[in-house]
């Protein structure tokens, strides 16, 4: 539920009203906006709650990490070096150069 404050005159032609928020149980009310109330119009001022935007930006941050090195750790990025996998870029190789030199000796 909206909570309209009391209408607070600034000059002779601009008087702001707040608008908050009831809390949920104990919670304290929380800002919502500023309605600036002027000869020519009325224009809406809603807050923005800084705090929040910086840890819904570290916690994105945080996610990307974690699942970026998971998948690092399940799988890297960089060929798998055993010996077998070594042995056969070895005869890969040999195969790769006896056709350019165009020999055989298998």
């Amino acid at each position: 539920m909206l909570v309209f404050g009391e209408p607070y005159q600034v000059s002779d032609d601009i008087t702001i009203v707040t608008v908050s928020r009831n809390g949920w149980g104990r919670r304290p009310e929380h800002p919502v906006g500023i309605y600036t109330i002027r000869a020519d119009g009325t224009t809406w001022t809603p807050v923005v709650d800084t705090g929040r935007h910086a840890l819904i930006g570290v916690c994105t941050g945080f996610a990307a990490a974690v699942i970026g090195s998971l998948a690092v750790l399940r799988r890297p990025p960089w060929p798998e070096m055993t010996e077998r996998v070594m042995a056969r870029f070895a005869e890969a190789r040999i195969v790769a150069a006896s056709k350019r030199t165009g020999r055989s000796d298998g």
